[in-house]
C-alpha cells in the first residue's frame, strides 16, 4: 500500500546503517526525530466537502487527503505534521477521455478549480490546493493506466496519460519494446506527468527527454477537445505539442499520450571510474559526450557526494578494499565517481565501454569494474526513500537541479553547494550539500544538488529554513544563469524564477495561451506562473 505520507510503499523501508548515522552526526549534527501526525488525526481535520456527491465525484475525506500533497518540501512538512490545509472539495476518477471531459465540464459547471493529479509524485508544489471561495476538485488519471493503440510499423504506443513507468515498460515488454523513460521517480510518475512537466529520465543519453519520445496528445480543455502532433515532422508552424510539453495543467487534461518506443536492447551494463579530482572528472565526461561516445548513461559525482555515497553504502569491507586499491592507482582523498551505462547490442556495448574508458584514461579514470555500476541500477529508483530514513531520525532533505553550459558547470555547482551551507550559519546550524551531473548534452550538463540538514523539531521552523535555503540556492542558479528547473518542473516552488529565464513577454504570452482554453482560469492557478 502506497505511504499517506511519505514516499513509496509502507512495506518498503530504507534503512539507515549505524555508520550512515555517524556520517550524518559529523556533518551536520545530532538529529531530532520528529513526532508525526497519525492518519485519523490528518481525517479529522479534512473540511466538509463544497460539492454534493454524484457518480462523477468522491467527496470522501480520505480519497481527498490521498490527493492533496505531492512530494515538496511543504508536502512533506504538511503531510508529516498532519496540517494538509486546503484540500479538494471532491475527486474525480475518470478512466477514459470522454469520462475526464465529462468531469471537466461538470467542474465547469460547477465554477471550480481543476487540479490535474498524475502520480503525486511532484516535488514543486504542482498539486497545492489554492484556498478561496472556489470549490476545488482533482481529476486523477490513476484509472487511466492501459496501452490503448500499438502500431508497429511506426513504433508508436499510445497510453492513458496515468500510466505509471512500470507499467508502462511491462506492457511493452511483452511485445518486445520499452520507452525507456526513467526518471528517478519512476515507480510512481506517469506518463502524462513527465510530459506536462518536461521530465527527463536517468537514460536520456541514449533515449532522450520527454520531448523527444513524446508524439502526440489528445486533451480535454475548457474551449472543448484539442489534438497535438502525428506526424514525424512539420514545418506547418510552429508545433502545436511544445505548448502542451511542460504545460503543467495550465492548458487543459492531458488523457492520452502517443509515445515513440524503441526495440529491447540486447544488452546493457553500467561501469564506475574514478577520477583524482572534479575538474579531471568533469573534462573527461564533457570529452566523452562531445566525441558522440552513445553511453545510454553519463553521470559525474563531485568529491563530497562521492564519499556521502561510499558511507551511506554500507559495505565497509567493500569500500576498504576500493580505497586500497585507488591509492596504489594514486587517487588517494577528492576522489570523484563516474557511473556510465552502455546499452545496445553486445558489439555495441564493448564498443562503448571501450571508448569511454579509452577518454576516461586520458584524465587519470581508473575503471573499477561493474560491481558499482550493478549497485546503482539496483537501487535506482530506491533513492527517493531515503528521505523517509532520513526524516525518522531527525533529518531534513531537499534537491535543486539546473542545467547551464559548460563553462559554467564547474562555478555553478560551487556557488550552489556555498549558497546552502552558508544559508543557516547564522541559527548555528549545518547543511550537507552535494552534487552531481545527472544528464550532459554536447553543449553542457544538469547540475543536481542535495541538502542535508536538521529538522528543528517543529513545522513552522522546517518550514522558514527551507524557504531561506530554496530562496539562497535559487537566486545562486539565476545568477549563474542556470535554467531554474531541467527536469522537475516549475510548480509554485519555482514560479518566482522563471521571468528571469523566459522573460516578461515570453509570460505574457504564456498567460494569453491559458486565458485563450481557460478563459474562467480553472486549470490549476497559479502552477507555472501567477
Amino acid at each position: 500500500m502506497r505511504r499517506w505520507n511519505g514516499w513509496g510503499d509502507e512495506s518498503d523501508q530504507y534503512a539507515l546503517s549505524e555508520d550512515a548515522l555517524t556520517f550524518l552526526r559529523e556533518r551536520v549534527g545530532e538529529g531530532r526525530p520528529p513526532r508525526d501526525a497519525d492518519l485519523e488525526t490528518s481525517l479529522r481535520a479534512v473540511p466538509s466537502s463544497r460539492v454534493a456527491p454524484s457518480a462523477r465525484f468522491d467527496v470522501a475525506a480520505r480519497t481527498r487527503l490521498l490527493h492533496a500533497r505531492g512530494q515538496s518540501f511543504p508536502d512533506w512538512v504538511a503531510m508529516k505534521a498532519g496540517r494538509f490545509g486546503p484540500v479538494a472539495d471532491a475527486v474525480a476518477l475518470p478512466a477514459s477521455h470522454e469520462e475526464a471531459a465529462e468531469a471537466l465540464a461538470e467542474a465547469q459547471k460547477l465554477g471550480a478549480i481543476v487540479i490535474p493529479y498524475g502520480g503525486g509524485t511532484s516535488v514543486v508544489g504542482h498539486l497545492q490546493v489554492p484556498s478561496g471561495d472556489r470549490p476545488v476538485v482533482n481529476i486523477s488519471f490513476e484509472r487511466m493506466n492501459r496501452l490503448q493503440a500499438f502500431d508497429e510499423r511506426s513504433l508508436l504506443a499510445t497510453f492513458g496519460a496515468g500510466t505509471p513507468g512500470p507499467q508502462i515498460e511491462a506492457q511493452l515488454r511483452e511485445r518486445g519494446y520499452l520507452l525507456g523513460h526513467f526518471p528517478q521517480s519512476y515507480e510512481f510518475s506517469t506518463l502524462g506527468g513527465w510530459v506536462v512537466t518536461r521530465s527527463s529520465g536517468q537514460q536520456s543519453l541514449r533515449y532522450g527527454r520527454i520531448e523527444n519520445l513524446f508524439a502526440a496528445g489528445r486533451l480535454a480543455t475548457p474551449r472543448g477537445e484539442w489534438t497535438v502532433g502525428g506526424v514525424p515532422a512539420s514545418s506547418a508552424g510552429p508545433d502545436l505539442r511544445e505548448l502542451v510539453l511542460g504545460s503543467e495543467g495550465r492548458l487543459g487534461l492531458l488523457t492520452e499520450v502517443t509515445a515513440r518506443v524503441r526495440r529491447l536492447p540486447q544488452a546493457e551494463d553500467f561501469h564506475a571510474v574514478f577520477f583524482p579530482s572534479w575538474d579531471l572528472g568533469a573534462e573527461a565526461v564533457r570529452a566523452i559526450v562531445q566525441a558522440e561516445v552513445p553511453l545510454s548513461m553519463l553521470r559525474l559525482s563531485n568529491e563530497i557526494e562521492t564519499e556521502t555515497q561510499l558511507r551511506l553504502a554500507g559495505h565497509a569491507e567493500l569500500i576498504k578494499w576500493l580505497r586500497r586499491y585507488l591509492g596504489m592507482r594514486g587517487i588517494a582523498g577528492g576522489q570523484c565517481m563516474m557511473v556510465f551505462g552502455a546499452t545496445g547490442t553486445l558489439g555495441e556495448t564493448r564498443r562503448m565501454r571501450r571508448d569511454a574508458l579509452a577518454i576516461a584514461k586520458r584524465f587519470r579514470g581508473v575503471h573499477v569494474g561493474k560491481t558499482i555500476g550493478k549497485g546503482w541500477a539496483k537501487n535506482r529508483f530506491r533513492g527517493p526513500l531515503l528521505r523517509n530514513a532520513l526524516w525518522d531520525a531527525g533529518y531534513a532533505a531537499d534537491t535543486v537541479e539546473t542545467a547551464v553550459n559548460w563553462p559554467q558547470a564547474t562555478a555553478t555547482m560551487r556557488a550552489i553547494e556555498a549558497a546552502a551551507v552558508d544559508v543557516l550559519q547564522g541559527d548555528n546550524e549545518r547543511v550537507h550539500a552535494f552534487t552531481h551531473l545527472s544528464h550532459v548534452y554536447r553543449q553542457g550538463c544538469s547540475v543536481y544538488s542535495t541538502f542535508v540538514f536538521r529538522s528543528a523539531g517543529d513545522p513552522d521552523a522546517d518550514l522558514e529554513r527551507w524557504r531561506r535555503l530554496k530562496r539562497r540556492v535559487s537566486e545562486a542558479i539565476v545568477a549563474c544563469g542556470g535554467t531554474i528547473s531541467h527536469q522537475h518542473g516549475v510548480g509554485v516552488d519555482h514560479a518566482p524564477y522563471l521571468v528571469h529565464e523566459k522573460g516578461a513577454l515570453g509570460l505574457d504570452l504564456l498567460r494569453a495561451m491559458a486565458r485563450e482554453l481557460d478563459p474562467q482560469q480553472m486549470m490549476n492557478p497559479g502552477k507555472l506562473f501567477a
